[in-house]
């Protein structure tokens, strides 16, 4: 963390983007901080959608009792105008022993609140989600040194393509790596660990398939036949994530707590398959059971060449969610 001391902490941060991830990290890194400054420090946090004006006047005001605060304001793009208006006259002239902590999506909704407490000078602290391939490889391999570990580029690509994009995913698995290991982490090392991890190589195809990722599906199945994963639980994989999709996608709205025991499911599964059914229409899905039920019976009947049944089957449910069916 390096020496902290009350005037190397920013007055303002603006957490900016969608990674809850990289959000969530930012916040608990200021916390920290604020921490190491104060170890009394008051931190409290905020919903910004339904918070009052008058609620933080006492938080942001100078304090007769000294001490240092952190205020921490979730969904910043949900304020309202008078809040708005509120903090970003604050953030003219910040009190130097509050650190206002703003997390924000970072889309349209909210601009300007964003915008202006960037104006006013607010450390900017980015929380996007990751677009690319080569930035997953940087943030795998930074994972790890942030670890105390070393990773080669392709090991960062190995570890890709047997985890899958989930930034949450990835990271439990550096440092599940780094605490398994010497921390000299090349690809071999995780050649071996994911070998016969056929559930995550299965559900990795599956997952992209589903949210028509088709490089992503094929990146993640060549892989899994690479590393003798059997064609038969990735093609059950599939199957199953489109069931899934299919299932919650019929029951209708409800947040997943309230679904979990109608449908006899953990409510994590039906948060993923809520998320993986946008884009979706009944048609499409109908379609996508059909080709995943065709891909099934062509690799357990012994077809010719599974690795190629799979990867139609790919591409065909990819089709059937651009298409909404035949």
């Amino acid at each position: 963390m390096g020496d902290v001391t009350p005037a190397s902490l920013p007055p303002i941060l603006l957490v900016l983007g969608d990674e809850e991830l990289l959000a969530t990290r930012a916040v608990a890194e200021a916390v920290a901080r604020a921490r190491s400054v104060d170890p009394d420090v008051d931190v409290r946090e905020y919903q910004a959608g339904s918070l009052m004006v008058g609620e933080i006047a006492e938080m942001l005001s100078p304090s007769l009792f000294g001490g240092r605060r952190v205020l921490v304001l979730r969904s910043g793009q949900d304020a309202r105008k008078d809040l708005v208006t509120a903090l970003l006259g604050y953030a003219k002239n910040p009190d130097p022993d509050v650190q206002l902590v703003v997390l924000h999506l970072g889309g349209a909704k909210g601009k300007a609140f964003a915008d202006g407490l960037r104006a006013a000078g607010a450390t900017v602290v980015p929380a996007a989600k990751l677009k690319g391939h080569r930035e997953r490889v940087a943030f795998v391999r930074d994972e790890i040194r942030r670890l105390g570990g070393k990773c080669t580029e392709d090991a960062a690509e190995t570890l890709i393509a047997a985890v899958g994009t989930d930034l949450r995913e990835l990271a439990a698995a550096c440092s599940q790596l780094v605490a398994d290991t010497d921390g000299r982490i090349g690809a071999d090392t995780v050649s071996r660990y994911y070998r016969g991890r056929v559930e995550v190589s299965g559900f990795t195809v599956a997952d992209a398939t589903m949210v028509g990722d088709v490089p992503g599906a094929l990146e993640a199945l060549r892989w899994a036949l690479h590393v003798g994963v059997d064609p038969v639980p990735i093609a059950d994989a599939l199957a199953d994530g489109v069931r899934t999709v299919a299932r919650v996608a019929s029951a209708g709205r409800g947040s997943p707590y309230q679904l979990a025991s109608s449908l006899g499911m953990p409510a994590w599964k039906i948060e993923r398959a809520q998320r993986q059914g946008r884009g979706w229409t009944p048609e499409g899905l109908v379609e996508a059971m059909r080709v995943a039920a065709e891909c099934n019976a062509a690799v357990k009947g012994g077809a010719d060449d599974r690795a190629y049944a799979l990867e139609r089957a790919v591409f065909s449910v990819a089709a059937a969610r651009q298409g909404g069916g035949r």
